[in-house]
C-alpha cells in the first residue's frame, strides 16, 4: 500500500495532436470564478478516493473536454512545486493524450475558451515554469517517437 504522504493528490493532463512537423496543444482558459481564474492552462484536476492517478486523468480529461484520447500515456517527469501555505512540495503525475486532431471540445463549467497553440508558442499562454518544461518534454517524445515505454492501457 502507498504511504498516504506520498500519494499524489491531483493529476495534469497535455492534450496534443501533430500536423505534419508541428504538434499543438488543447489549452483552456479557466473560468475567472474558479480556480486559477482566467489563466490558460492544461487539463488537470483532483484525484478522487480509490482512484489511481491515471484514472482521474481519463476523468479529467473527459469532464473538461468531452473528448475521446487516441492515444494516452504517462509523460516520465512529474508537475512539481512548493506549496508555502502547506509547508509542502506537491508532486503531480503528469500524463499526455493524442487527440488525433483538432477536435473541438465541449467545454464544462471550469473553461470558457480553448485553443489549439502550437508547441512553441504555449509559453505566451502558460504562466507556470514547469508546465511550459512538461509541453517542451512532451513535444520532443512525440516529435522523436518515444512513447511507446509509457503507454497507457485503457
Amino acid at each position: 500500500m502507498v504511504d498516504e504522504f506520498y500519494k499524489p493528490k491531483v493529476v495534469d493532463v497535455y492534450p496534443y495532436c501533430k500536423e505534419g512537423s508541428e504538434t499543438f496543444f488543447l489549452l483552456l482558459k479557466r473560468n475567472p470564478f474558479k480556480i486559477y481564474g482566467g489563466q490558460w492552462r492544461m487539463v488537470g484536476g483532483k484525484i478522487e478516493k480509490n482512484e489511481l492517478a491515471w484514472q482521474a486523468a481519463i476523468r479529467e480529461y473527459e469532464e473538461e473536454t468531452q473528448l475521446d484520447g487516441k492515444l494516452w500515456w504517462t509523460v516520465p517527469s512529474l508537475n512539481h512545486f512548493y506549496d508555502h501555505q502547506r509547508d509542502a512540495v506537491q508532486l503531480i503525475p503528469v500524463f499526455a493524450v493524442d487527440c488525433g486532431s483538432k477536435q473541438t471540445p465541449t467545454l464544462n463549467d471550469e473553461h470558457i475558451e480553448y485553443k489549439w497553440v502550437e508547441a512553441k508558442d504555449c509559453q505566451n499562454y502558460i504562466r507556470w515554469p514547469e508546465q511550459n518544461r512538461l509541453i517542451l518534454l512532451i513535444n520532443e517524445l512525440v516529435k522523436q517517437e518515444l512513447l511507446h515505454e509509457w503507454l497507457l492501457k485503457r
